[in-house]
């Protein structure tokens, strides 16, 4: 029983301590609360008065700033005002000074339109009085207006023919003067600096034998020897009275080149049979193709030309074995070569390309017996082939007149192959046709009007012209002497140049009694 009332006690204690407890929490949070509603309403405060502050600041702030710019556009719309005034002022000026200007063009206009009239009226009372002085002078001179205008201008005409003649002799001879000093300069100096040979060499056809018995054993038996040679070479054996020699007779140098070698080894070896012939023709043709493609490539080395194509080196080996009136091709083009290099040099042009362009300028004689056509078209035709430069096709093709050569190259390697060409003891050429020339020559210059004699001197290298003076005059004599260059260079191949020398000469005789 007592411990039913203790636990009983117990719990109501318990539930009075809790309730207690209860209550104290309760007044504590309430404390809080109260503390934090005060503290709350503090910030609150002090937050709006902050923000009263800075509410005034910023309306001062914004004030200022209003009144700054309300300045600032009194300021521009001052400065404005004040320009446009000025540009008033301006134009006013500029309207009065024009208004001004205005009235002193009107009274110009109205001067000028005055004198205009006036002038009007004098141009016809002019032309009343060059009608009236134009009759009377149909009337003194028995000529009508257009009959005098005929005279007057074929007096023109003749005077203007005059001065013409007078002044083209005078700027040929200028230009001559400047011309030839300048060119016999350049030249002169490629000439002497030109250490080519003065003596070509020609192509053997014929072979020395050691005895006339040799004669026999190249014959053969019934001729099979003779036949076997002149199968295999494609070269003709004249074996005739001349002693100890043999004649070989053929249109191209290369097979009689192998036909020379291959008789000079069957000589040397003494077995002359079919079969040892064709040993000894097939080789000498490998030497002679051996040679040829030294030849080519030496005369690369000797002018420094590098990258010709292999097949045009070969193509200079065999002008070794041509010649052309006496001189050696392949010498020839080497000496065009350098001609061409060191004049290109005196005239400030590629010397190396006018250089190439020399030593393959005659290219086409290499193939002349084989290919038709003529030389100038056959070396065009293989360098454009193999691929040369566009200015060295136009020198070839130019070389000798065929096309007019329009770059300096063409003209410098012209220049070079007849320097080459025409120089003592360089070529041959035959009698026949050396006196044709010379005939022909004077016949030329015999066919124009007013020519009295003409004399082909100096080796057709000149010609001398007597006119008569009684028909032609000083002055027509430069237009004779033009006429008759441009019909010797349409009619006539030569070597060179030709002068042309015209010559006047009156003469009075008389008798004293």
């Amino acid at each position: 029983m007592q411990i039913a009332i203790g636990i009983l006690i117990g719990l109501v204690m318990l539930v009075v301590g809790f309730f207690i407890g209860v209550m104290y929490r309760k007044k504590v949070a309430e404390g809080k609360i109260g503390s934090a509603e005060i503290q709350a309403s503090k910030i609150v405060a002090e937050a709006e008065k902050e923000a009263e502050a800075k509410k005034k600041e910023a309306l001062v702030e914004a004030k200022e700033e209003i009144l700054k710019t309300k300045n600032e556009h009194e300021r521009e719309i001052k400065e404005r005002r004040n320009e446009l005034s000025r540009l008033e002022r301006r134009v006013q000026t500029k309207e009065e000074s024009l208004e001004k200007k205005l009235d002193q063009l009107e009274k110009k206009d109205e001067t000028l339109n005055r004198k205009i009239k006036e002038s009007e009226e004098k141009q016809v009372q002019i032309e009343e009085i060059k009608e009236s002085l134009l009759k009377k002078l149909e009337e003194i001179s028995a000529l009508t207006a257009e009959e005098a205008k005929a005279e007057l201008v074929s007096r023109i005409e003749d005077e203007a023919k005059h001065e013409a003649a007078i002044r083209l002799t005078e700027i040929e001879e200028r230009l001559k003067e400047d011309a030839d000093s300048k060119a016999k300069n350049i030249i002169s100096l490629a000439i002497q600096r030109c250490a080519a040979d003065h003596v070509a060499e020609t192509t053997v056809s014929v072979v020395n034998l050691p005895n006339d018995d040799m004669k026999g054993r190249i014959i053969g038996r019934e001729g099979r020897n003779i036949r076997t040679i002149e199968t295999l070479t494609g070269v003709d054996l004249i074996i005739d009275d001349t002693p100890e020699a043999i004649t070989l007779s053929g249109f191209d140098p290369v097979r009689r080149e192998i036909a020379r070698l291959s008789l000079e080894k069957l000589i040397a070896d003494g077995r002359i049979h079919p079969a040892r012939i064709e040993e000894m023709v097939e080789k000498s043709r490998k030497e002679v193709e051996n040679e040829i493609k030294k030849a080519g490539e030496k005369a690369t080395f000797e002018t420094g030309i590098h990258g010709i194509n292999f097949e045009l080196v070969k193509l200079l080996g065999r002008l070794k074995y041509r010649t052309s009136y006496g001189q050696n091709v392949l010498k020839h083009s080497i000496e065009v070569a350098f001609l061409s290099a060191m004049i290109a040099d005196e005239l400030g042009v590629d010397s190396t390309l006018a250089k190439r362009a020399g030593l393959l300028h005659d290219i086409g004689k290499a193939l002349t017996q084989e290919v038709e056509g003529s030389h100038v078209q056959i070396g065009v035709e293989y360098a454009k082939k193999y691929r040369e430069n566009k200015e060295v096709l136009h020198a070839i093709e130019a070389h000798h007149g065929d096309v007019e050569p329009h770059t300096i190259i063409a003209m410098i390697v012209q220049a070079a192959d007849a320097i080459s060409a025409a120089r003592p003891g360089a070529r041959r050429e035959d009698l026949e046709n050396y006196i044709k020339r010379l005939k022909k020559l004077e016949e030329i210059a015999d066919s124009f009007d007013g020519v009295d004699k003409s004399y082909a001197i100096q080796a057709g290298r000149e010609i001398r012209i007597m006119v008569k003076p009684e028909k032609v005059n000083d002055e027509q004599m430069t237009l004779i002497s033009r006429e008759i260059v441009k019909k010797i260079e349409d009619s006539l191949d030569y070597p060179g140049q030709i002068k042309v020398h015209l010559i006047r000469e009156s003469r009075v005789t008389d008798f004293a009694k």
